[in-house]
């Protein structure tokens, strides 16, 4: 049990780190070069170094994203400083000796500290040491604090009280009455002496600053009344009845025993006394559920845990799309940089734009197409990939090559320098036990250990046709067949495609572009369709990840190729999923698909992966760069199975036996639903503010799931140092594939002020009273903000079922209850019906099997014994709920915008046909121009007017009267479909709200029935 055998142990810093060793500081824009001692604190909190003047600088081991030994580390560019180091000598020993510490709070604003060390080869094995560290402190509440105020010491070797009010400036008189109440100096000008501020100080200081009312409750909840403290026997019992999962079999997982809880007391009672006679008192009880023995996480599963030996196309993949991109789609900067903070971060798929360099070096380039997003040598970023491929996770790295170079010289110089850089570790051929055949599965992550695939083009030829038509614009049917193209499966843009209109501002950058170029920048699948031939070199690095172009799901079905993959972009793969759920949980089962964001996503933001990953779609690709809510949920999901990059999709979206619907209503056979109880108690350092804060509690999961989003009110007083909130508990109901949730807690300032976040797979959540650590917006750890919560996580049982449950688990203490209840009802009313009681005691104390109860129907009213029947609500007072009509409502809009779409469709179909009448009516026939958003209008063309300007009668006298007949049949055809997929459109909106409405209904009903059910509860128990 995690709550006495802790996994994640504390972190073990080496003698020689602490020692510390010298080393050069030198910076490369200053080009200054200092002399400095750097350590590493005991505890593995903060690296530091000290100048010779004892100035010293610190830095925080959770900000540590790398360190760089040898020809890795950055290199000086300085002339001054190359002389200092004699880097130009050629017996240079600078390679040996060199160390690069990288850090930044995100993956794009990085600092680069950069030291020479006096001895060789010492920065080789200190740098991985320093990274270790980075992934042991998980610690909530911890005394990282502490360890800062003692490396900030004053000239005297004091520890300046000024750096206590800077580290808690939400209320500086209670900064000031709490070190009074430790018998210490509180004077802003004062300082205290380090001998004088050890650990259980620091603990008395904490407390008197951060009173914990709501621990005292439950403390008082759980001991003797007249005893201030709490024994062994009651904290055992505390800890199987609040802390420990009851779902667990006993057996299995056996209760704590009051002997095993006293290495916690001895750990955590600050009293000498109470420690030997085996109490705990209120304190200790503070820093017990402080811990890592109460972590919110199941630690276990942030170490390796999955099987890795399934097919590849049976996992999801963490990947990342335009890798090289460090801010927006049209005019960011790219950087090598950010392939390897992707790798560092368990990116497990990263993509390369590759365009053709131009002369006289003709190297390789990689950068956003059409755009004024600036260039990366391709051999720079291969470099990047080869440094920083397998540091964080040795799982194979795919390559998603998106290829415009069309010189074949070019192209042999890409696979020359993925061959030479790469060597071993790119996997050029398919392994023999997994040959390229229809049928066979994919290799799986451990067959694939340490080896890059590379994702291109495989075949050499490419239909000129298809070619031209892309180039020239002319708008063609796609192929019937499935086959690879030249496209990165992210679906060919053809010329006629509809086109999301772009904001106006980039017009007048837009203007110097072709009208194919503007189209291509418009469309939802970018520059993917506009990918060239690929030559030999390149197609014979390509094995198991070939791309193709979507046909059907029946076509990839028939076919049964593993190897081939096809690429979406999700506003073509929400559509899929929305019409065909069960194909496409059935297409990723033996095949991998790729969703990336659509092209019009100029800023970088992303789309909500977890609808993709809902249907198993393997690599949803998101823009790395941009730290929003998806990216948070990203980065919180692939943290665990060792942040290998890889996780294990449920057994129904890999068996071939099984089926998965996502939009399941009811339940899934064979899978329990879980309900999980949040219960916001209140935060702790929540703002360096005094303000008014609130709590957001947030389901992320099936679209059937519970309820999705609760709020607590805002705090009544400002104070951001303890707010408590007394409020019930929010309920998700019913998660209906628990391995596919996740918990959102987010804390917010009045006013909509962002404090920090925490985002939780169900799965990986340990029930009981938790600190909840807050994390940035780019997911790194906040040293104090922590939200305490209590969390219920049980199996999900209907409320019809829920007495009968409880009188199931405890047949002996349910009757008990009964037979008080029976007492207390004779004497009030002087009669009761027995014989329902009689019955009911026989059928739970008689050997009755589980579908035996299943298959009878057991009213509520059997299990309550009541004077009074409650009142029942009707359909029609359940239709003029609040949350009934605001969902009419929306649907009422959501009806309207589709009538809307569908006359928008039919005026722009009709202006279509009344441009090609004009165009054959005029002499000069058509004439094409580019003209811009600003000057363009778009006209709606009435009745009248299309029939004045497309009347064939009057334009007979100077058009062909067969072409007449053929445009106006088409035109006719047109309609009729563009009517039929109208009506299609809006018939599957109606069912849709339909099934809504149902579910609504049902769910107001259920909290009705639930409440009335309470209300029966507590009266018989009067």
């Amino acid at each position: 049990m995690s709550v006495l055998n802790p996994i994640l142990q504390p972190t073990e810093v080496k003698e020689y780190l602490c020692k510390g060793d010298r080393f050069i500081k030198w910076d490369d824009e200053t080009s200054n070069a200092s002399p400095v001692i750097l350590r590493v604190d005991p505890q593995g909190f903060y690296v530091y170094w000290t100048y010779q003047s004892t100035e010293r600088e610190i830095l925080d081991i959770t900000s540590i994203r790398d360190t760089r030994a040898g020809r890795f580390a950055k290199m000086p560019k300085s002339l001054k400083l190359r002389e200092v180091f004699n880097l130009d000598h050629p017996y240079s020993t600078f390679l040996q000796k060199t160390l690069t510490i990288v850090s930044g709070p995100d993956m794009v604003d990085l600092t680069f500290h950069n030291f020479v060390s006096y001895k060789e080869n010492i920065c080789q094995v200190s740098g991985p040491e320093i990274v270790q560290m980075h992934f042991c402190n998980l610690v909530c509440i911890s005394f990282h604090s502490l360890v800062k105020l003692k490396l900030q010491l004053n000239e005297e070797g004091k520890i300046p009280v000024r750096n206590i009010f800077q580290m808690f400036p939400a209320d500086k008189k209670r900064v000031e009455e709490a070190l009074s109440a430790c018998h210490l100096p509180n004077g802003k000008n004062d300082a205290i002496n380090p001998e004088d501020f050890p650990e259980p100080v620091y603990k008395t200081f904490l407390m008197n600053l951060c009173p914990r009312p709501e621990i005292d409750e439950i403390f008082t909840s759980h001991h003797l009344k007249a005893k201030p403290y709490m024994t062994k026997e009651h904290l055992a019992k505390f800890i199987n009845k609040k802390q420990r999962d009851t779902r667990l079999n006993d057996i299995l997982f056996p209760p704590a025993k009051p002997e095993q809880v006293q290495s916690l007391i001895e750990k955590y009672e600050p009293s000498g006394f109470n420690i030997q006679r085996g109490q705990l008192s209120p304190e200790g009880m503070v820093w017990f559920l402080c811990g890592p023995e109460n972590n919110l996480i199941v630690l276990d599963k942030l170490m390796l845990y999955q099987d890795m030996t399934q097919p590849l196309s049976h996992y999801y993949i963490n990947s990342s799309h335009n890798t090289y991109l460090t801010a927006g789609q049209f005019s960011g900067t790219s950087s090598p940089e950010m392939y390897r903070q992707t790798l560092l971060a368990g990116c497990r798929c990263v993509e390369l734009d590759c365009w053709k360099g131009r002369p006289p070096d003709e190297e390789p380039i990689i950068t956003h197409g059409f755009t004024m997003t600036t260039e990366i040598l391709f051999k720079d970023a291969i470099e990047a990939i080869a440094e920083s491929a397998f540091k964080t996770s040795p799982y194979p790295v795919i390559l998603s090559f998106e290829n415009h170079v069309d010189s074949p010289k070019q192209q042999a110089k890409m696979a020359e320098y993925c061959r030479t850089i790469f060597g071993d570790m790119l996997l050029t051929e398919p392994l023999e036990k997994y040959p390229l055949k229809p049928g066979v599965p994919l290799p799986s992550p451990k067959d694939l250990f340490r080896k890059i695939l590379i994702k291109n083009k495989k075949n050499q030829s490419m239909s000129g046709k298809r070619q031209s038509s892309l180039k020239k614009g002319k708008n063609m049917e796609p192929e019937t067949t499935e086959q690879p193209t030249s496209v990165d499966a992210e679906d060919t843009v053809w010329a006629g495609d509809v086109i999301e209109e772009e904001p106006e501002e980039e017009d007048d950058q837009l203007r110097n572009l072709d009208e194919e170029e503007i189209k291509k920048m418009q469309s939802d699948e970018g520059t993917a369709g506009l990918e060239v031939t690929a030559y030999e070199e390149m197609s014979s690095l390509v094995n198991y990840i070939q791309p193709i172009k979507f046909n059907s799901f029946e076509v990839s079905a028939k076919k049964n190729r593993s190897y081939v993959i096809s690429s979406f972009t999700e506003m073509k793969a929400g559509d899929l999923l929305s019409k065909f759920p069960l194909q496409f949980v059935e297409y990723n089962k033996w095949q991998m698909s790729r969703i990336y964001p659509k092209g019009t996503r100029m800023d970088s933001s992303n789309y909500q992966p977890q609808m993709f990953w809902n249907v198993g779609c393997q690599m949803v690709a998101l823009n790395f760069q941009t730290m929003d809510v998806p990216m948070q949920q990203n980065m919180a999901l692939f943290e665990f199975n060792g942040q290998c990059g890889y996780l294990l999709k449920h057994e129904f979206m890999r068996r071939p036996d099984k089926q998965f619907d996502p939009f399941s209503v009811d339940r899934i056979d064979g899978l329990v639903a879980t309900t999980v109880c949040v219960t916001v108690l209140s935060g702790q350092f929540l703002s360096d503010r005094s303000v008014k804060t609130y709590v957001e509690v947030e389901l992320l999961g099936l679209p059937r799931d519970a309820k999705r989003k609760h709020r607590t009110k805002l705090t009544s007083t400002a104070n951001s140092i303890n707010p408590v909130w007394k409020e019930e508990a929010f309920v998700f109901e019913k998660i209906m594939m628990p391995e596919l949730a996740s918990l959102k807690i987010v804390a917010w300032e009045e006013g909509g002020k962002f404090i920090g976040q925490r985002i939780v797979p169900i799965i990986a959540m340990h029930p009981g009273y938790h600190h909840v650590c807050l994390r940035s917006e780019s997911n790194m750890p906040l040293t104090m903000p922590a939200l305490f919560v209590f969390l219920e996580i049980k199996d999900y049982v209907p409320d019809a079922w829920a007495d009968l449950t409880i009188a199931l688990s405890n047949p002996i203490k349910f009757f008990n209850l009964q037979d008080k209840r029976l007492v207390k009802l004779k004497d009030s009313s002087g009669e009761v019906s027995f014989s329902r009681f009689c019955s009911l005691k026989h059928f739970l104390c008689a050997p009755v099997s589980p579908l035996q109860v299943l298959g009878r129907s057991w009213p509520c009213s059997a299990f309550l014994f009541c004077v009074s029947e409650p009142e029942t609500i009707t359909l029609a007072e359940l239709q003029q709920k609040k949350r009934f009509l605001k969902l009419l409502k929306r649907q009422e809009k959501e009806l309207r915008e589709l009538e809307q779409k569908g006359s928008k469709q039919r005026e722009e179909l009709l202006q279509k046909y009344s441009v090609l009448f004009s165009e054959q009516a005029s002499p000069g026939g058509k004439k094409r121009t580019i003209r811009t958003r600003k000057t363009q209008k778009k006209r709606s063309v009435t009745p009248s007017d299309a029939g004045t300007s497309a009347n064939p009668v009057k334009a007979a006298e100077t058009i062909d009267h067969h072409w007449l007949v053929e445009l106006r049949d088409r035109l006719e055809m047109d309609l009729i479909h563009l009517g039929e997929e109208h009506h299609n459109r809006i018939r599957r909106k109606k069912e849709q709200h339909a099934t809504e409405q149902v579910a609504r209904i049902l769910e107001l009903a259920r909290e009705k029935q639930a409440a009335e059910l309470r209300v029966l509860r507590d009266t018989s128990e009067r």
